[in-house]
């Protein structure tokens, strides 16, 4: 039978381009009557509109802060009792005194030794055991039998709560407090990684195998990249709570470190020296945490990141 012919109409003929002809690229799209042609925004335009936003973004920040100083300064100078009692609380001008006097100490700085040195060591064998026994979990039926109830049994355990055990287990004190930093980060980073490797999408390994490749390929080339956003979520959550767990420990059981110093100058009633301690901590904290973030950008920058994520 012949074919039906029918007239091509305005949707379904050919595209025109700008001299009218079949298939030639289309013109710019015409707003209307006023025929306004819209054009894309040039790059240069763009850039300047990201940093500007990330400006924005920071000036925001400084600002909260200088609020939250403001704030603090306020009530503590005019002695306010607003069911909180700031009457009892060093102003900033005395913070900031007290500040000076650290940081022109030796001690001080020891303690800020003292205290990385057991948190990047407890938090850096946890991270190496978390993920080990998060991938061995998550992969190994078997594993997971033999592990699994015991891990769930000392999980809901606070970290701080083994500080009698610490101090019975190990001969001195220092090793004591990295173990109990190490198991602060160890279960956020083996959860995060367990969760992380039973996610994957078993089509990946699958495809691996039809090329041929061994367990060994599927650990290297499917599992340890595909794994590698929740590992980071693991860990910059376990170097969030090893802090807090380190900075405990040195308050009960150590010689020096920042929390030990902090405690040592509440029990001589020294507010102004706890509030530098504290400042001195959630400083340590934050660029921590922030190495910990940067570091896990840097090794998933292949990830697509949504626009405000970047600063």
């Amino acid at each position: 039978m012949p074919a039906r012919e029918s007239a091509p109409d305005a949707q379904s003929g050919p595209v025109s381009g700008r001299n009218g002809a079949p298939g030639a690229h289309p013109g710019p799209v015409s707003g209307g009557s006023g025929g306004v042609d819209a054009h894309p925004v040039p790059l240069s335009s763009k850039g300047r509109t990201a940093g500007g936003g990330k400006v924005t973004r920071w000036a925001v920040r400084g600002a909260a802060l200088v609020v939250a100083a403001g704030a603090w300064q306020g009530l503590t100078a005019a002695d306010a009792r607003v069911w909180l009692r700031f009457d009892r609380l060093p102003t900033l001008g005395e913070i900031a005194a007290q500040a000076a006097r650290r940081l022109a100490t030796q001690t001080y700085y020891l303690d800020l030794l003292q205290s990385l040195i057991r948190i990047l060591t407890g938090f850096g064998l946890a991270a190496v055991a978390g993920i080990a026994v998060g991938v061995l979990v998550g992969r190994s039926t078997r594993a997971a039998d033999v592990l699994t109830p015991l891990l769930e049994a000392v999980r809901p355990v606070p970290a701080i709560a083994l500080v009698p055990m610490a101090i019975l287990l190990f001969p001195t004190d220092e090793q004591g407090i990295v173990f109990i930093t190490f198991t602060a980060a160890f279960f956020p980073v083996m959860v995060s990684t367990r969760h992380a490797v039973r996610a994957l999408p078993t089509l990946w390994e699958d495809a691996v195998r039809t090329l041929g490749g061994d367990r060994r390929h599927v650990l290297a080339n499917v599992v340890l990249p595909g794994i590698l956003p929740g590992v980071f979520g693991g860990l910059s959550v376990g170097m969030g709570v090893a802090w807090i767990c380190v900075i405990s420990a040195e308050m009960i059981s150590g010689e020096f470190g920042v929390g030990y110093r902090t405690w040592m100058s509440y029990t001589i009633v020294d507010y102004p020296a706890v509030i530098v301690g504290m400042v001195t901590i959630g400083l340590l904290g934050w660029l921590t945490s922030a190495a910990v973030e940067v570091a896990g950008r840097r090794v998933t920058r292949w990830l697509p990141r949504a626009e405000g994520s970047r600063s």
